[in-house]
């Protein structure tokens, strides 16, 4: 890799090497809308945090003003669509090597139009050897932080927003990466910050953390050493090295002293008794991998070690390693583990972090974003804009790896409203939201990228079609479409680089990707036709209720959310249904579903359940528009309400394919309280009550829901969750535990997931489950 000298040209490709694969405003994205600035130096990378906000494109729908129009004319369409800029908050941290630091600074200072920032926070070692150039280049104070303390910041906070952030690595496994869910507590843990030495530092709460301990022997003695031995001066150079030497030939192991295992103490005979050990007496050189190999292990070895005998003096369980050292290299992580589960005898866990290289810079930015209250507030990866986990094999993806080596990037979104755990989860700590681990799962992997890589053309077709008056709609869709094939790539070669490779991560991630070039609701126009016309048909589907027989009526309601639930955009086979059949309706969608016994069919339980006393209050996860939430759900939203049970009515708090978002259904709601009495009164007399779920996905997360419904769900003694839809109760949560009873209903509308299940397309789940008393 060149080095780049500084450049005051201010031409963006001027100023920086000619072997970048990324653009420089690819790297520093939303630059010119920064507002505030943190940056984490240390001996060979540099971490930059920026906080900028981003504009992108909304659809909002709203009601027509019915004044001055006609009947016929008012039924035509339920509401209008507009789409408005809307400006929100993005966090970037963008990792570099120090050879660019004047570069980089020389970019950054002549794209800032309007930062508001005068101080810069520095932390780490470079923050006093950096200082003068980086006030000299960017006009800026730098205001130096405390580098355990923005350590821990930073620790705490990817822990508490980033899903999955956390992994154990098991070298021989398949997959090797196994990622931790969200613990709703993280407290408390012990961290090892191997950085040129290594801290270990003991969290116990958001603000108090106590160094107990540390050595000298760390990243810094590897590279200081590896130096010495193999001549090599680059720290990625030597973690090379290491990779491809055989440490055996210059270890001394117990088998050679032992002729084997060593049976009375239980080591085996692979196993180092020597580093080095062999160098001493062998009358040989050794190559510079396999020195680099041994001196991996020793380093390794002795900092796990060191690690597990903090965490059992203090009594913890979970030990998190952070620090330039490790940078996800699998002999560095395989030994370290190795270590802890000798050790500890498998009582201490070693977990590594996605983004361990950025804790101090989202330390130092938090310091200096404290007036803000970022904590106030949650916080969501965007896939669209972050690198991902590199792959543990040097020889997968170059061109990933070359760029990574250079640039790494991580952007964070802040949401609009805090997000919590469902209350009624029976267990946060061990609920999983995925049903399939694709990471794990090869053929379903194969299976699903592929039917992503597939579906992609429809969704660029829908997504030009949803805004007719544009004129680079069709340019900016190509862009989207080349993003997200890329993202599809890299994921077939390193299936865990955002963590758990789901059904939902590569839905969210197209979503992201969508949002990315301005297409925010590539469904509006579709939802928009769908709600109008249902809305014609909700009379006579409930009028046609009404006139069955108790037991009749409650199968028909069941039937009708499930061919509401057919109604489903993102699954192909219907797709191309509603593109070849526009008469496709309510009635079809019926004739469409299997006979019962259906695939899961806890039918006759439900029945007999409905024959007992009311349900105090129902939450129902709502799926799709259109017929599926007027002429599905609404009819069995008001027959609950018929027995004296309340209903929280929970839709999406931003849009994804064509399911209904929380904006569409108090419009669609208004629409039915109008023709129907009884949501009409339940609607005034708060016993029906529409939220969002804080989500813009379409699948469902339960630990991460918008705050004020957890504080409904409470406070309304809800004793009923219904999950509705192949994204909610399949693809996700089909094995959540829930402290209440709950119903998880669904239509398979892929064949190749229905034979995996045992049926057939259009094949029926209705699963009933009561908690275990």
């Amino acid at each position: 890799m060149a080095e780049c000298g500084a450049s005051g040209s201010g031409s963006s490709g001027d100023s920086f090497d000619k072997s970048i694969t990324l653009p420089p405003d690819e790297i520093f994205r939303n630059l010119e809308n920064a507002k505030r600035f943190a940056i984490d130096i240390g001996g060979s990378l540099t971490k930059l945090a920026y906080y900028s906000t981003v504009q992108h494109k909304v659809a909002k729908v709203r009601s027509f003003d019915h004044s001055g129009k006609d009947a016929e004319q008012d039924h035509e369409s339920p509401y209008e669509i507009s789409v408005q800029e809307e400006v929100t908050a993005r966090l970037h941290f963008v990792k570099f090597e120090n050879t660019y630091i004047e570069a980089c600074l020389d970019f950054i200072k002549d794209h800032l139009v309007n930062t508001e920032t005068k101080v810069i926070q520095a932390t780490g070692g470079g923050a006093y050897k950096f200082k003068d150039l980086i006030e000299e280049k960017l006009q800026l104070k730098v205001d130096k932080e405390d580098v355990m303390t923005c350590l821990i910041k930073g620790c705490n906070f990817v822990l508490k927003n980033i899903p999955q952030e956390a992994f154990v690595y098991q070298k021989d496994s398949d997959p090797e990466f196994r990622f931790q869910t969200n613990h709703p507590n993280i407290f408390p843990y012990l961290l090892v910050n191997i950085g040129s030495g290594v801290s270990i530092v003991k969290v116990e709460t958001e603000d108090r953390f106590e160094w107990i301990g540390g050595s000298s022997i760390g990243g810094g003695t590897f590279w200081g050493l590896g130096a010495l031995l193999t001549k090599t001066k680059k720290f990625d150079e030597l973690l090379h090295l290491a990779s491809r030497g055989q440490h055996a030939n210059v270890d001394m192991l117990v088998q050679d002293i032992y002729g084997g295992a060593h049976q009375t103490l239980g080591l085996s005979g692979s196993l180092i008794a020597s580093s080095f050990g062999k160098s001493a007496t062998a009358d040989q050189e050794f190559s510079q991998e396999d020195m680099a190999k041994s001196l991996l292990h020793m380093i390794s070895n002795d900092i796990g070690q060191l690690a597990c005998l903090y965490a059992r003096l203090h009594h913890l369980d979970r030990v998190y390693f952070g620090g330039f050292f490790i940078r996800g290299h699998p002999v560095t992580m395989r030994t370290i583990t190795y270590s802890i589960n000798f050790f500890s005898k498998g009582e201490v866990q070693a977990l590594f972090l996605r983004h361990e290289g950025y804790l101090g810079a989202i330390g130092a930015f938090l310091k200096g974003a404290e007036q803000d209250n970022p904590n106030q507030y949650s916080w969501g990866e965007n896939y669209a804009g972050s690198s991902g986990l590199m792959s543990s094999s040097p020889d997968v993806c170059p061109a990933q790896r070359t760029r990574s080596g250079t640039f790494d990037l991580l952007e964070m979104d802040r949401l609009e409203r805090p997000l919590v755990n469902l209350p009624l989860l029976l267990d946060p700590s061990s609920y999983v939201p995925d049903t399939v681990d694709l990471t794990d799962d090869a053929l379903a992997r194969k299976y699903w990228l592929s039917c992503f890589e597939e579906a992609l053309d429809g969704v660029v077709k829908r997504a030009v079609a949803s805004q007719p008056g544009s004129v680079d709609a069709a340019e900016r869709a190509q862009k989207f479409r080349q993003k997200y094939w890329n993202k599809l790539q890299t994921l077939r070669q390193q299936p865990f680089a955002y963590g758990t490779l789901t059904v939902r991560s590569l839905l969210d991630t197209r979503e992201h990707c969508l949002n990315e070039f301005n297409f925010p609701d590539p469904y509006s126009k579709v939802k928009q036709k769908e709600n109008g016309a249902a809305l014609k048909c909700f009379q006579k589907v409930v009028c046609a209720l009404d006139t069955l027989d108790w037991e009749e009526r409650q199968l028909a309601l069941v039937q009708g959310l499930l061919a509401g639930n057919v109604f489903d955009w993102g699954a192909k086979a219907v797709s191309e249904v509603l593109e070849s059949d526009p008469q496709f309706g309510f009635e079809e969608a019926k004739r469409k579903l299997e006979e019962r016994p259906w695939l899961v069919d806890c039918y006759n339980k439900w029945l007999q359940r409905l024959k007992g006393p009311p349900h105090k209050c129902a939450l129902i996860f709502a799926d799709n528009s259109g017929v599926d939430v007027i002429l599905g759900v609404f009819p069995f939203v008001r027959e609950l309400l018929s027995r004296g049970t309340e209903v929280i009515l929970a839709c999406n708090s931003g849009p994804a394919l064509n399911d209904v978002t929380y904006s569409e259904s108090l419009i669609v709601a208004e629409r039915i309280a109008a023709m129907d009495p009884v949501v009409h009164s339940a609607l005034r007399e708060e016993r029906l009550l529409l939220v969002q779920t804080g989500s813009s996905s379409p699948c469902l997360d339960l630990s991460r829901l918008d705050k004020g419904l957890a504080v409904l769900v409470r406070e309304r003694s809800t004793d009923l969750v219904v999950i509705e839809g192949m994204g909610r109760a399949v693809h996700t949560n089909y094995y959540a535990a829930l402290h209440c009873e709950s119903l998880k209903l669904a239509v398979i509308k892929n064949s190749w997931l229905a034979e995996r299940l045992g049926g057939r397309l259009f094949s029926v789940i209705f699963k009933y489950e009561v908690p275990a008393q």
